[in-house]
């Protein structure tokens, strides 16, 4: 899953260290738990190299859990569990799990999207096997951040996603789709990212081009809006307009950043004195 993830180019990955990339297949489960583990190795790694990391993304979950040290813990995942949830899903359908989910945790199902199977799955197995579908309430990180959003003005926003999508088109998108479909067909929870059901349905004749980098596009914009929502409640947050300066806006933010550190590791070593 390389073009319509948008994963980094081989020139990327040649100028700088890259880490928790091509971690499992597309039908292997991944969380953000899992996630969190994976980075949360790679990060103690660089730091005892004396490196620095950029964690760079844009999915709110995965960076709270790993910036923010969010406790997600695996011991509120069971693998027979939830396959048997998901059996029952497929034999009597999604209201029983909702049901169900309401009667273990109602304050925990109040906050989960009932029209998604997978998020009620997820919850109801977390209520099964924890007690609660609510995951635990997060905790500091305990190293030194500094979060910095790059942001564009709509119109260019929605060019930007334009922009991209006839780029992954061009770059062999739907050979990609098929490759992936032939080799694990086509309902994976990983084939819901942007493009790959757009690219589908191109191959099966359902669209033409044109119309799947439309829907491509809508459903892209509609992500990117979700997620300025999401970081608009994420503190502490500097945010950077994106185009030319936004480089160097970003390094003067980070040379600033480490000075402080720097400063206050200076005045603990000499407390400690």
């Amino acid at each position: 899953m390389d073009i319509a993830t948008a994963k980094p180019t081989t020139d990327q990955l040649a100028a700088a260290p890259h880490h928790c990339l091509d971690l499992v297949d597309p039908d292997e489960r991944f969380t953000a738990s899992d996630y969190q583990h994976y980075a949360h190795v790679a990060l103690a790694g660089i730091a005892r190299r004396g490196g620095l990391a950029l964690l760079a993304g844009g999915t709110g979950l995965y960076l709270r859990a790993v910036a923010r040290g969010m406790p997600l813990g695996r011991g509120d995942a069971d693998a027979d569990t939830r396959a048997a949830l998901e059996a029952r899903y497929e034999d009597g359908g999604l209201e029983p799990l909702v049901v169900e989910l309401c009667e273990r945790d109602p304050a925990g199902a109040a906050t989960v999207d009932t029209r998604n199977p997978r998020r009620v799955i997820r919850a109801l197995e977390r209520a099964i096997v924890s007690g609660s579908a609510t995951p635990p309430p997060p905790v500091g990180y305990p190293a030194p951040m500094r979060w910095l959003s790059l942001v564009r003005e709509r119109t260019d926003h929605r060019r930007a996603i334009a922009q991209r999508i006839d780029e992954q088109f061009e770059a062999g998108l739907l050979a990609e789709a098929e490759r992936l479909r032939g080799r694990f067909g086509e309902d994976l929870p990983a084939f819901s990212a942007m493009g790959y059901r757009e690219a589908f349905d191109v191959l099966d004749g359902r669209c033409d081009i044109d119309e799947a980098k439309a829907r491509d596009g809508r459903r892209t914009w509609a992500y990117a809006r979700r997620q300025l929502t999401w970081f608009r409640s994420e503190p502490g947050i500097t945010t950077i307009a994106a185009g030319e300066g936004a480089l160097a806006a970003a390094r003067s933010i980070l040379a600033r950043s480490l000075r402080e550190v720097a400063a206050a590791d200076y005045a603990g070593a000499d407390e400690s004195h």
